[in-house]
């Protein structure tokens, strides 16, 4: 009689680490036999899904969040891993002028000549956008120029000549073709979310799990993180 077909490795994650995903993740299961299930959302709607019961086995999300998960119990604490940061970046149509955003003076006004800016919804780059423009002084001027981009890629909106300027984590924008990025923001406005995995304390196969984030810190998957827009954690950044 045939061995019953094992359940998949259910893993929960941001968008930001989607297109490491789609390289390791067919690596991991065939080194270890183990298919993968992914199910992909921003942080805040993956706390709502955790928070109302949905199941994984691993779940990968901002630092802060999975340190608050495991806090509450529900993901194993000693099993949480830093696995890449990303920095915030801008993007525009790739057939438009590449605007001047290298100086906090150079990156206001370019927020200020743009007809529209995308950010996320609930994703944590759209949160730290939006304190951003009050902290720069101009978020009665944008009023009305923001659009709020459903859970994943903002730099669609400008790749479809819907938005002028695209705000989100570098390894979001990277991806998108017909968008061209434009660089990071300043270095005195910019702000690093640092992603981390953990195993949920009711998965099916903790052993397989934990085996899933060691392979998320390997040399080979660290590089290909650094080439998909995330840096490896090297300083205690929040």
């Amino acid at each position: 009689m045939p061995a019953p077909l094992q359940s998949p490795i259910r893993i929960l994650s941001t968008h930001a680490v989607l297109d490491v995903m789609d390289e390791l993740g067919p690596l991991f299961e065939r080194n270890t036999g183990r298919r993968l299930a992914f199910g992909y959302d921003p942080t805040n709607l993956l706390r709502l899904r955790i928070e109302g019961g949905e199941s994984f086995d691993v779940v990968i999300m901002t630092r802060q969040a999975l340190g608050e998960f495991a806090t509450m119990g529900v993901v194993v604490r000693d099993t949480c891993t830093d696995i890449g940061r990303s920095g915030l970046g801008v993007s525009v149509h790739e057939s438009a002028r590449r605007p001047d955003i290298g100086t906090v003076e150079n990156f206001k006004r370019a927020l200020l000549e743009a007809k529209s800016v995308v950010r996320s919804r609930d994703g944590a780059s759209g949160v730290y956008f939006d304190a951003l423009l009050g902290r720069l002084g101009i978020a009665e001027a944008m009023r009305g120029k923001v659009i709020l981009g459903p859970g994943g890629r903002v730099a669609e909106f400008v790749a479809k000549g819907e938005a002028d300027l695209a705000i989100q984590q570098i390894s979001e924008l990277l991806p998108v073709t017909g968008a061209d990025f434009v660089g990071p923001v300043p270095p005195e406005l910019q702000h690093y979310t640092v992603f981390s995995a953990g195993v949920g304390v009711r998965s099916a196969d903790p052993d397989m799990a934990k085996a899933f984030i060691g392979a998320l810190v390997t040399p080979a998957a660290i590089a290909l993180f650094k080439a998909k827009g995330l840096e490896p954690i090297t300083l205690d950044v929040d």
